[in-house]
């Protein structure tokens, strides 16, 4: 190999470096490979076989990104430097601003980054990769190979593939959370007047609810954090463990502390006054629970209709945990609002505490239901759930639709968050390739897969000869 260029590098004793614009600032190994990749390629009188030299040094998930999406920033650099007005436009001879950034967008340059038996996990579209080499958030990386010519979202007709929803979810919560709060305000000065059980119950609810929902903050914030190298699908199951948090905490302050309470107005039964204050604070609450439960309906409803679903089996099977719980916890408000009403009404009619007491026990029943119900559907997100058979079978007819995929003998997707899947599947692929050029098809085509928003990765395997094939 002969370099044209000799200044740009420099020994230290143990390495050489290539020294040019691009090491001002601080600068980090996949960075400095895809400078070497790039200089060499331009400087080497031979061809250079980038596949091969960068298959030869270990680099992490975020790393490989990284140098995927070199040539983007690479040319974009030229495009600035070299633009008519610039010092380096005008020592360089004509033309070397198109040929230098066409040069750079080949595909090929800096290769896919996965070397051949690699196994990691890849996903085109993490943020947490997307970054330049001081830190600072950077363009979508390049595809690999093909799929960097022919781009396009491989999922996007699979129900579901919209991806997180992330601010309508946020809006959902903010407004349960605000309901709540000046419910619980409103319930307790009225629980306060009335002393009504029934009342006391619900102000009970009301503030398990707001403080629900802080925790349902907590596990939408903290869901969305972008992967690392530790956490190569992200953090989305950290909204199920707030989200767990969440029901308990409703379990414990909802549920037991109205039953607790409607025990013992049935042994200390006191009457209650004041009636009119209760009556107008449910009904006040119900305006206003209303408003909140139709926030949920209105993020529920698109979604359940695109996964043929109608309203309550969505709720129940959706993987966004902060929906349930805000469309459970609305539903049990509405319906514990009818049961205090319920329960005030026959106390003043009978002159009787026992029906609003009894009110106060089925207040908590009910909350425990919902409790127990939301618990139940974390745990099993939290422990590994698979998505929907419909989906599945939508991925395997897009995956099979792909001309260079013969057949998917193993496919499973798990769901890793709210609307975000896992995608693990062994594939045979069409014609006779070498097995680097195998390996580079088949990173390719889990960058195409990942170009899905609903999709955190994608790991796939070369299917063996005598493997079954998946029927859809």
């Amino acid at each position: 190999m002969v370099t044209k260029r000799f200044s740009s590098w420099a020994r230290d004793g143990r390495r050489v470096r290539v020294v040019d614009f691009e090491d001002c600032g601080p600068s980090e190994r996949a960075f400095e490979l895809a400078i070497l990749v790039e200089h060499l390629s331009a400087w080497s009188d031979a061809q250079l076989d980038a596949d091969a030299f960068v298959a030869g040094f270990e680099l992490a998930a975020a790393e490989r990104a990284r140098l995927a999406q070199f040539p983007r920033l690479a040319a974009l650099f030229w495009m600035l430097q070299l633009r008519p007005a610039s010092r380096a436009s005008r020592r360089n001879p004509p033309g070397t601003l198109p040929r230098q950034a066409e040069r750079l967008l080949q595909p090929g340059l800096v290769p896919p980054p996965y070397g051949p038996g690699n196994r990691h996990v890849s996903c085109a579209t993490t943020e947490v990769m997307a970054q330049q080499p001081g830190g600072e958030p950077a363009p979508a990386p390049a595809e690999a190979g093909e799929a960097a010519r022919d781009s396009h979202d491989l999922l996007g007709s699979v129900p579901g593939a919209s991806g997180p929803a992330g601010s309508e979810s946020l809006t959902t919560v903010l407004v349960a959370f605000g309901v709540n709060v000046l419910i619980a305000v409103a319930k307790t000065a009225a629980a306060v007047i009335t002393q009504s059980a029934s009342l006391v119950a619900e102000a009970a609810h009301s503030w398990a609810d707001a403080g629900n929902e802080i925790f349902l903050l907590v596990a939408d914030r903290r869901s969305r954090r972008p992967p690392d190298r530790a956490h190569p699908f992200g953090h989305g199951r950290e909204a199920y463990v707030w989200s767990l948090f969440a029901a308990v905490g409703l379990f414990v302050a909802g549920a037991a502390v109205s039953v607790t309470h409607g025990v013992q107005e049935l042994r200390h039964a006191e009457p209650a006054q004041n009636f009119a204050v209760g009556y107008i604070v449910l009904a006040v609450s119900f305006v206003l629970e209303t408003v909140s439960f139709l926030q949920s309906v209105r993020q529920a409803k698109p979604e359940a209709e695109s996964m043929q679903r109608d309203l309550l089996e969505h709720v129940l099977a959706t993987s966004d945990p902060t929906l349930r719980a805000v469309f459970a916890e609305d539903s049990a408000a509405l319906i514990g609002l009818v049961i205090a009403a319920a329960g005030l009404g026959l106390h003043q009619l009978t002159g009787n505490p026992v029906p609003d007491a009894v009110g106060s026990i089925l207040i908590g029943a009910l909350l425990a239901v919902v409790a127990v119900i939301l618990i139940n559907r974390n745990r099993r997100f939290i422990v590994g759930q698979e998505a929907d058979p419909r989906v599945r079978k939508a991925v395997i007819q897009a995956l099979l639709a792909e001309p260079e995929v013969a057949r998917v003998t193993y496919l499973r997707l798990e769901i890793v968050g709210p609307r975000m899947v896992s995608v693990i599947g062994d594939v045979d692929l069409s014609g006779n390739d070498t097995e680097s050029r195998l390996a580079v098809r088949l990173r390719a085509l889990e960058a195409r897969i990942c170009e899905s928003p609903a999709v955190a990765g994608a790991v796939l395997s070369l299917s063996a000869p005598d493997e079954p094939t998946l029927m859809v």
